[in-house]
């Protein structure tokens, strides 16, 4: 069987697919994985075979240049209570996702329904946001799924979207990403279905006490953390003296965005003032923002989150999935300080809700605040416990080679007839 990965250009979303993609290729099956030109190397890197099928060298200026879209309500998809939200917050909303879904996808469609037609992939497996993943996938009658690296907030607003489109005048009537790519799905003879924002299947990595319930078909999958290639250094070989917290604040907001939304310095040096060994977890550019740190604080580079953790009594982070899901399959109890964007609130509301963290908004962070939150988790044995609970209830998932029959078997219900011009 031939198995066609498709991801937007973002680490996050290349690493939460990554072991899935072993686990197909160990099952003997030939695997690609498609993206822009620009990330083709970060592919490589993971053992797997790289396609480029076009070409996204502005997408960075283009972010950095709007930073603060990071911040706007209207790039929020936390809020899901349906008495909470209205037809015109909602019809913004999705007009903003359907344009920002475009600028990763357009230059990548043409190259990968190309790529498609030549190599003739029998199931596709794309990323929440790659939508040239069923586009590709109808065009040759493959089988499709969508691998989530959030919580599913954009199943559930798409679906709460179309509730409140059923509802709104006849005359106010839009549906921006569907129309957009219905557009671009009959430009191949196919046309929009709600399958192309849900997939035929979803894998989900979240245990049923953080996961949204929707009305997609979902099949359980366990997060393996992979973190890029790694070496693990001397200096972690050794137990640590003292409670070990980590501070992590992920690549996205420096790579894409010029910088991260929370003052890395202040809160270091806060946290310092605990009996803990802090360890700062951070870019090379992160590193040289920060300066002259505390003795009990120690700054590295590239280390690995998913050897880290396991020494860790707490992590600060950003909200970004990679660092929340290393930290709960380790059991780690988190603080997230995050600004509004995507599902970063909701996935840390989750966390403290079930007791296995702590969440601060950007605009509440102060130094005190996170200093304090970690006080609290280390005195509190009932954040290790329940932060313990949950990863063992997200380990309980089938692991990435357990899903593999799955997948064949969505192959030979759901392979069909290629779309016709």
């Amino acid at each position: 069987m031939r198995v066609l990965f498709a991801t937007i250009p973002e680490k996050s979303h290349l690493y939460c697919m990554t072991p899935i993609m072993w686990a197909m290729r160990a099952a003997g099956h030939e695997v690609r994985v498609a993206s822009c030109v620009e990330f083709v190397d970060t592919i490589a890197r993971t053992g797997m075979t790289a396609v480029a099928v076009g070409s996204n060298d502005t997408i960075t200026a283009a972010m950095s240049a709007n930073r603060e879209t990071q911040v706007e309500e209207r790039v929020s998809f936390n809020e899901l209570d349906p008495a909470k939200l209205n037809w015109k917050d909602e019809l913004e909303r999705i007009t903003l996702a359907a344009y920002g879904s475009a600028m990763y996808n357009e230059p990548m469609i043409d190259g990968m329904v190309e790529f498609a037609r030549s190599w003739q992939p029998d199931l596709v497996v794309w990323d929440p946001l790659t939508y040239s993943g069923p586009i590709a996938a109808g065009v040759v009658g493959a089988a499709h799924a969508r691998s989530l690296c959030f919580a599913d907030v954009w199943a559930m607003k798409r679906q709460l979207f179309r509730k409140l489109y059923d509802e709104a005048p006849q005359e106010e009537r839009r549906d921006p990403l569907g129309d957009w790519l219905d557009e671009r799905a009959r430009e191949f003879g196919g046309r929009f279905t709600e399958e192309f924002t849900t997939g035929q299947l979803t894998l989900d990595p979240l245990p049923d006490s953080l996961a949204i319930a929707t009305d997609a078909r979902r099949a359980p999958v366990r997060f393996v953390p992979y973190n890029g290639p790694a070496v693990v250094p001397d200096w972690l070989l050794e137990p640590p003296e003292r409670p070990r917290v980590c501070m992590s604040l992920g690549a996205s907001n420096t790579e894409r965005y010029g910088g991260d939304y929370v003052p890395k310095s202040d809160l270091l040096a806060a946290v310092a003032e605990l009996d803990v060994e802090v360890v700062a977890a951070l870019l090379p550019a992160q590193v040289r923002e920060v300066g002259a740190v505390p003795d009990n604080v120690r700054v590295v580079e590239s280390v690995p989150l998913h050897a880290l953790l396991p020494s860790c009594s707490a992590l600060i982070h950003h909200g970004g999935f990679g660092s929340y899901a290393n930290a709960l399959v380790y059991g780690v109890p988190q603080m997230t300080v995050t600004t509004t964007v995507a599902d970063q609130i909701y996935r840390g509301e989750g966390l403290a809700r079930q007791g296995a963290g702590l969440l601060l908004e950007r605009t509440e962070v102060t130094p005190g605040k996170v200093r304090d939150g970690i006080a609290r988790i280390l005195a509190d044995g009932s954040f290790r416990q329940n932060a313990e609970r949950l990863r063992d209830e997200a380990c309980s998932r089938p692991s990435p080679g357990a899903v593999v029959p799955v997948l064949e078997q969505l192959v030979a219900d759901r392979r069909t007839d290629p779309w016709t011009v």
